[in-house]
């Protein structure tokens, strides 16, 4: 994988191969319509299941809570649970190392976060909190191809499928990847994302060392994001997201093409998976709280000792509870992917295959406007900022940005004489 100009990673090899359509590239991309789909894995993986839910996937059991024992919860974005159940995984024994990702020094490395295998609880804490950057499997999956043992591995839900596809042709990857453990996903953002911080914070992106995505505080409501980015030399600079352009995630800025067409939220094919309880009275708790589904009957065993330890503090909660966390995300994946795969024309290349049938019958215009909104800006924010960053000017991103910001957040939430505007020709705005 290579890094294009647009800040994010791309096959980099000579063009005859990446036209080759071999069956073995088609079988394993998360995103190729000849690769076996979530419903499929996670059927194979959970037979036992004892609940199916449309938007979940199957489950064993779903919980809202955090983690009492140590710093979990004051060193992660949320309610510390993934490096928990990571750091209990190795405490057992039950596996050697976690592939997750890390912050690597990028006078070195060339970019700011890596995958890497963790072997202590120590090291699986370095690679707690939020990582809105690209980065990819592939090392780390040869790693653990070259060395014996048992492995967990982290991931937002593309890459844990694409593990899943690994593993069924590679016997060693299906012996030696014993547990996934997924990230409820909104979408990736590119390079890019850091870089237009680092300039609307008045900084050269080339001095920026390490970036916190979300600085905790336990004093301000969870959702209120603030990023640091600390720089060479010693000095550091932060913002909140709302004073910056791309501060609003649902609008899409940076995000990567694929994502548009993906449908799933929740890591359905993840032994568990984690997301931030975005409902209140946990949304306004600054100190950080988790979701999680749990599908494999040993990771719910080891939750429930955990909760019965007090080192867990968790409510079991149903799955309407789950998804009215990430309702938003599903509007995207479900309403509006069904709208822009009705919209998609095969000229665009491979048509995808969902478990979302196309349509757009019966969807207000004003959905449909703010979903074509959202796919303008994810497709003219690469090609703005790389065209500022050549010219060395910001305006020429910011200024177009800004007004596409001002047109969503007035689709969206009727803000302003735009947003009166947009009333009396949609009618009145719904999120």
């Amino acid at each position: 994988m290579g890094w294009d100009r647009f800040g994010q990673l791309k096959p980099a090899a000579p063009q005859e191969w990446l036209h080759r359509r071999t069956a073995h590239h088609a079988a394993i991309c998360p995103f190729s319509p000849s690769a076996a789909n979530e419903d499929t894995i996670a059927a194979d993986r959970f037979p036992a299941a004892p609940a199916t839910d449309e938007r979940l996937g199957r489950i064993e059991e779903c919980h809202v809570g955090h983690v009492a024992e140590g710093s979990f919860r004051t060193g992660g974005s949320s309610g510390g649970l993934v490096s928990w159940v990571a750091a209990e995984l190795l405490r057992r024994g039950l596996v050697d190392g976690v592939a997750h990702v890390a912050p690597v020094d990028p006078a070195s490395e060339g970019q700011l976060f890596r995958y890497r295998l963790s072997r202590s609880v120590a090291e699986v804490g370095q690679g707690a909190k939020s990582r809105y950057y690209p980065i990819e499997l592939s090392a780390v999956l040869e790693e653990i191809r070259r060395t014996p043992g048992r492995y967990a591995v982290v991931g937002i839900p593309c890459f844990i499928k694409a593990v899943h596809l690994a593993r069924r042709s590679d016997p060693v990857l299906a012996d030696r990847i014993t547990h996934t453990l997924g990230l409820f996903c909104g979408h990736m953002k590119s390079a890019a994302l850091v870089d237009s911080f680092a300039r609307q914070m008045g900084a050269e992106p080339a001095r920026v060392e390490a970036v916190d995505y979300r600085v905790k505080n336990a004093n301000r409501p969870a959702n209120w994001y603030r990023s640091r980015l600390e720089l060479t030399g010693g000095d550091a600079v932060e913002q909140d997201w709302w004073h910056l352009v791309e501060g609003d995630w649902g609008s899409g800025f940076f995000q990567n093409s694929a994502c548009n067409f993906c449908d799933d939220v929740v890591a359905e094919t993840a032994d568990i998976s984690f997301g931030d309880a975005w409902v209140e009275p946990y949304s306004s708790d600054g100190r950080g709280t988790n979701v999680a589904v749990i599908r494999s009957p040993e990771l719910a065993a080891m939750v429930r000792e955990g909760v019965a330890d007090g080192r867990l503090v968790l409510e079991q909660v149903d799955a309407d509870f789950v998804a009215d966390t990430q309702a938003a995300g599903f509007r995207q994946r479900r309403e509006g992917l069904a709208w822009r795969l009705a919209r998609r024309s095969p000229a665009e290349g491979i048509m995808p295959v969902k478990r979302v049938a196309p349509s757009a019958a019966g969807l207000p215009p004003r959905r449909q406007a703010i979903y074509a909104t959202r796919q303008a800006i994810s497709a003219a924010s690469h090609r703005l900022f790389a065209l500022s960053r050549r010219a060395g000017s910001r305006p020429l991103y910011e200024v177009p940005a800004r007004w596409l910001v001002t047109l969503y957040s007035a689709l969206t939430y009727s803000r302003g004489r735009l947003g009166q505007w947009c009333d009396r020709l949609f009618g009145q705005a719904t999120r």
